[in-house]
């Protein structure tokens, strides 16, 4: 499968996006764990991500809580399942890991819940960084636990009063 790939500039860094002419299929943070860079065979890009940008740029202008984007999502069942349910978590609250396998009719799959978040190919957009431990943690992230609290700050979850991320653009 050939993807094309862009960067998109943000307050936490520039985004990498990879998609086809249909679909989103990747956004990668510039730090973190799970942080990588295109992979071989994509084509560097920047028309198929022009909506990608429009919401992004407007989700961090405060214009947008919810995306609207076509995405393919390539997984497991359950991490689908998991993702899909990412997305309808409103902008400004947050579930437990707990309660997404409970929601899911897997109580006991709070682990597997969590495995599925870190897979998440579509972090912001599917707002994985709305998902906490059990006591109410920041508990870990693919783009770093300062990007996790500076999403959550930006949507008024946490207090406000640093919204500065040491080392990011």
């Amino acid at each position: 499968m050939t993807l094309c790939y862009s960067y998109i500039d943000s307050p936490v860094g520039r985004l990498l996006v990879a998609g086809d002419a249909s679909a989103l299929h990747f956004l990668s943070f510039p730090t973190g764990h799970k942080s990588f860079g295109p992979q071989p065979g994509w084509s560097p890009s920047d028309a198929p991500f022009a909506e990608v940008r429009r919401q992004i740029d407007a989700y961090f202008a405060g214009r947008l809580q919810s995306f609207s984007l076509p995405l393919h999502l390539s997984g497991s069942a359950f991490q689908v399942s998991v993702w899909r349910y990412l997305a309808g978590i409103p902008f400004g609250e947050t579930r437990s890991y707990g309660q997404i396998a409970a929601t899911l009719g897997r109580p006991r799959a709070s682990r597997a819940v969590g495995a599925a978040n870190g897979s998440n190919p579509l972090p912001i957009i599917l707002p994985c960084h709305r998902v906490l431990g059990a006591t109410g943690a920041l508990t870990g992230f693919g783009g770093g636990l300062a990007t996790k609290a500076y999403l959550l700050r930006h949507e008024g979850v946490l207090p406000a009063e640093d919204q500065s991320l040491p080392g990011l653009a």
